[in-house]
C-alpha cells in the first residue's frame, strides 16, 4: 500500500502528467483538495473508488482516511493544486506517515505561476533583464511569513516576482514594491490560470489598484517585474551562431571537438 502525493496542476484537468493520470486511474481511494482540484480529474478514478473531498477535513481527520486505507491494503491517490513542492501542507502530511511507517511518493504537477506564465507567453528571466523568480506571498492567518521574507527585500534583488495570495491586499504589495521596481514596473494579475473563467489583468505597478479593482478573489497570482512584456532585451548566446558548445562546435580549434565525450 502507497500514498501518493499528486500535483494536480493549476486547474486545467488535462494538465495533469501521464504518471499522475495513471496513478488516479490505480488508486482504489481518492482524497482531494476539493476547493482547487477540478473534478473533472476524478474522472480518472476507477469504478467504486472511494472519493473524498478533504477542503472541510482537519488533518487528523485526513490522516484517519489514510489509515484506513492503509489498513485495508488500498493505495491512495492524495491530489493536492498546482505542484506540491510549495503551499501544499504536503510536509505536515508526510512527517506523520513517516511516524506510522506508512509508505508514500510524489508525483510533480505543473504550478500555479508556470500555468500564468503561458498565458501571458511570458519568459520570466530574459538575458540581460533578470535571471531568477522569486516565488513568495504575504502573510496570511493560517501561515506568517519569517523575519526578512519580506516583499521589499525580496524587491531589491529586481528578481521577477511571483506573488501568490496577496490579491486582497494589494495596496500593500505595490506600496512595497514602487521603491525598488519604479511605477512603469509591469504587472499582471492573472485569476484562476488556466481554469475555464481565466481572467488577466496587465497594468503598471501606478495603475494595478484601478485596473483592478475589486474583481479578483484570493486566489490570483501577481506577476511583476521588467521581464513581462519586454520586448527590448538580449538573445541568449546559447543559439548564437558564433557561440561554441558541445553540440554544436565552432571554428577550427572548438572547445568540444565533434565526437568528443
Amino acid at each position: 500500500m502507497t500514498v501518493h502525493f499528486i500535483g494536480a496542476g493549476p486547474g486545467a484537468p488535462d494538465l495533469i502528467t501521464l504518471r499522475g493520470r495513471d496513478l488516479i486511474a490505480a488508486c482504489p481511494v481518492c482524497l482531494y483538495a476539493g476547493s482547487l482540484v477540478p473534478e473533472a480529474l476524478l474522472e480518472h478514478c476507477p469504478e467504486g473508488a472511494r472519493i473524498v473531498n478533504t477542503a472541510p477535513l482537519s488533518l487528523d481527520e485526513i490522516m484517519e482516511e489514510i489509515g484506513q486505507a492503509h489498513a485495508a491494503g488500498h493505495d491512495v491517490a492524495r491530489l493536492h493544486s498546482g505542484d506540491l513542492s510549495v503551499w501544499s501542507a504536503m510536509g505536515e502530511q508526510l512527517r506523520r506517515l513517516r511516524e506510522l511507517d506508512i509508505p508514500y511518493d510524489v508525483t510533480p504537477g505543473v504550478p500555479s505561476f508556470a500555468a500564468a506564465a503561458a498565458t501571458l507567453a511570458a519568459e520570466l528571466t530574459l538575458p540581460g533583464v533578470v535571471q531568477s523568480v522569486v516565488l513568495t506571498r504575504t502573510s496570511g492567518r493560517a501561515t506568517a511569513m519569517p523575519e526578512g521574507e519580506t516583499l521589499e527585500n525580496f524587491a531589491r534583488t529586481g528578481a521577477t516576482m511571483a506573488i501568490h495570495l496577496s490579491v486582497h491586499v494589494l495596496d500593500r504589495v505595490v506600496a512595497e514594491l514602487t521603491p525598488h521596481y519604479g511605477p512603469d514596473c509591469p504587472v499582471a494579475v492573472v485569476w484562476r490560470a488556466s481554469w475555464p473563467d481565466e481572467r488577466v489583468v496587465r497594468a503598471t505597478l501606478s495603475t494595478l489598484q484601478t485596473a483592478v479593482g475589486q474583481e479578483m478573489a484570493r486566489t490570483a497570482l501577481i506577476l511583476v517585474g521588467h521581464a513581462i512584456g519586454a520586448e527590448e532585451f538580449e538573445e541568449s548566446r546559447l543559439y548564437a551562431g558564433d557561440y561554441d558548445r558541445r553540440f554544436r562546435p565552432i571554428g577550427t580549434a572548438p572547445r568540444f571537438p565533434e565526437g568528443a565525450e
